[in-house]
């Protein structure tokens, strides 16, 4: 009995690898607030970070991109990350992310492209449409984190204006941009940050018209051919 169990496990976990990702993502987010500001949160982080970075390339390999790339972003991003958290260099800390949110944003472009390769709909790419929704999420909130660093002052709060933007606040613009509801306290006034803005609006907006309507149309499609 255990041994069928694990093995059904096993299946549904290779059937369903976009699941996995979009509920590690969804954890990250219970999880970053909890972790933020006590000792050694960052190295933690960090350490869920590089787990997250292994399913989004597990992910890569159900998509029809080229798996390589995705490799030759991972590896260098997860070490000068770790590098950065133990030296606390933020040089290093800013390329880490800027190869860290060019494999996310990699990553979502493989499964939106996995999810347009057929006319069909199956489970996995229901999951694909909220995990990638995730991707491009994290991705923004890198940028962000990026922008901030190099040009210093690039977001602002009624809350400790003058302050560096913590991950999570980042990470909240992020999603407020990209689902278009615009509901943050935090507002770019450099103009690089603006543009990032607007970027991530114009996504979230296509996104949603483009991939997630189209999936909509076709389970809608799929369920008036059953027969009755």
């Amino acid at each position: 009995m255990r041994v069928f169990l694990r093995r059904r496990w096993m299946v549904h976990a290779r059937r369903h690898p976009s699941a996995w990702l979009l509920l590690a993502q969804l954890l990250g987010l219970l999880l970053y607030p909890a972790l933020d500001g006590i000792a050694w949160g960052s190295v933690l982080l960090s350490v869920f970070g590089m787990g997250v970075l292994a399913l989004a390339l597990w992910v890569v390999n159900r998509s029809p991109v080229l798996n390589w790339i995705a490799w030759c972003l991972a590896v260098p991003a997860a070490v000068l990350i770790l590098l950065a958290v133990g030296f606390w260099d933020g040089r290093l800390l800013a390329i880490g992310l800027v190869l860290e949110g060019a494999l996310y944003l990699y990553t979502a472009l493989g499964l939106i492209a996995y999810m347009l390769q057929d006319h069909e709909v199956t489970s996995d790419e229901l999951f694909a449409a909220g995990a990638t929704f995730t991707l491009l999420a994290w991705a923004f909130a890198f940028a962000f984190s990026v922008c901030q660093i190099w040009y210093p002052g690039s977001f602002t709060a009624a809350l400790h204006p003058e302050t560096q933007r913590s991950w999570m606040e980042l990470l909240s613009l992020s999603f407020s941009m990209l689902s278009g509801v615009g509901l943050s306290d935090i507002m770019p006034v450099r103009p690089q940050a603006r543009a990032l803005v607007m970027l991530a609006q114009f996504v979230g907006v296509m996104y949603i018209a483009l991939v997630v309507s189209r999936l909509i149309g076709l389970s809608i499609l799929r369920q008036t051919r059953r027969p009755s």
